[in-house]
């Protein structure tokens, strides 16, 4: 087995981590509201769960303003429900058949608190890269244990492989100063 293989084979589950911190991250509230605030709150209709997406369109009418508009009428009082109950921290607002949420605009220690959740993501992500590039390394030094990869190839294999780190901590950071920006604007 070549070097190359190995460390080819952490490049989709380096990209699943990207995804992930940028699905976690658009779910923190920023001064502009989205979609993805409260998409995937879990509500409870019919002795089930389904994430807010499945049950009604969710759009913004203006920067601050999120409308919910659930596909039945019936689904209006469980997803207001699974609203109050969200750590979003906003009332919804039933205005017949479509639910309202104003974001209010964020206070300087609210943006600060942000931040400091912001900061834990990306070191979680980063952790994870890591993760991903001990298991590499790992399996590399097993195959040159095993006189399946030369010693220069295991050595090669360490440089692609950190540069490969690099390039995904990159990504994370442009990801993490995009977020900042956003929050603090």
């Amino acid at each position: 087995m070549e070097h190359k293989e190995i460390i080819d084979k952490i490049k989709p589950e380096l990209d699943k981590v990207i995804n992930f911190l940028e699905r976690e991250l658009n779910k923190i509230q920023t001064s502009r509201a989205t979609p993805s605030l409260v998409e995937d709150i879990e509500v409870e209709c019919f002795d089930q769960k389904f994430s807010l997406k499945q049950l009604a369109a969710i759009s913004t009418s203006e920067a601050r303003q999120i409308l919910i508009q659930p596909w039945d009428k019936s689904y209006l009082e469980p997803i207001e429900k699974a609203i109050s109950r969200s750590i979003i921290g906003v009332s919804p607002i039933v205005d017949k058949d479509l639910i309202r949420l104003s974001l209010p605009p964020l206070s300087e220690e609210y943006r600060r608190d942000l931040l400091r959740i912001l900061s834990g993501k990306i070191e979680e992500t980063r952790k994870t890269i890591r993760r991903w590039r001990e298991e590499a390394w790992s399996e590399i030094q097993e195959k040159f244990r095993e006189g399946k990869i030369r010693e220069d190839d295991k050595f090669r294999a360490k440089d692609e492989l950190q540069d490969l780190v690099d390039e995904y901590n990159q990504k994370i950071e442009k990801i993490g100063d995009r977020k900042k920006k956003e929050i603090m604007d």
